[in-house]
């Protein structure tokens, strides 16, 4: 594959994914594509690609103009299955940097494929967790409400929140859960995460 990003015919606010072996391809193509990983730092201890620079959601929203302003390259937006790098590259596309795309699948399609990846101290993806919290909640409203009737209104309120996340590819729980200290692994130096993107191709090991 070429340097150039695939015409997707999708505008500035879409989601142009390209699979695992074009992302290999166009990296190998051109080493100034800047690698962003938006998980949690746990998450990227974990397990991440080689080079990649990791960017936690929440830190591309608060420095979301420095990033447009400095990005030194092209950015290859990830993350564990492409709905957090999905809604970076809306913003970014909104805030001025169309010239993004996602990694399909994010990291769930990437491990799948063989490729290779920097692993660490194992963790639990979001979306485990997301699932067994959203779960668990439901399995104890409908418990409760054996003693305390109404209770299981509780456990409906939960599926109405995981419903809406479905439709907008936002999820409330998931943002809750990110602050946790257990998602938060080594932490991210942020000024360092922003100074590689500004330097092309000098992202983390």
């Amino acid at each position: 594959m070429n340097t150039e990003f695939p015409n997707t015919g999708s505008s500035n606010t879409g989601s142009p994914d390209i699979d695992t072996a074009a992302a290999r391809a166009l990296m190998a193509a051109n080493p100034d594509v800047l690698v962003v990983d938006v998980r949690t730092p746990a998450e990227f201890e974990t397990a991440h690609i080689s080079g990649a620079i990791n960017l936690p959601l929440d830190q591309v929203d608060a420095h979301l103009r420095r990033i447009v302003a400095d990005a030194g390259g092209r950015m290859l937006l990830v993350c564990q299955s492409g709905g957090r790098a999905t809604q970076a590259h809306k913003r970014l596309c909104e805030a001025g940097l169309p010239d993004t795309v996602v990694l399909a699948g994010g990291m769930n399609a990437w491990i799948a494929s063989g490729a290779p990846v920097v692993r660490g101290r194992q963790r639990w993806s979001l979306e485990r967790q997301v699932r067994l919290v959203a779960g668990g909640l439901v399995l104890a409203s409908i418990v409760a409400d054996l003693w305390l009737p109404g209770a299981r209104f509780a456990g409906a309120l939960v599926g109405a929140g995981l419903m809406f996340a479905g439709l907008t590819g936002t999820c409330a729980m998931g943002t809750l859960l990110a602050r946790l200290p257990y998602n938060r692994g080594a932490g991210t130096d942020v000024d360092a995460a922003l100074a590689c993107i500004r330097r092309p191709g000098r992202g983390a090991a």
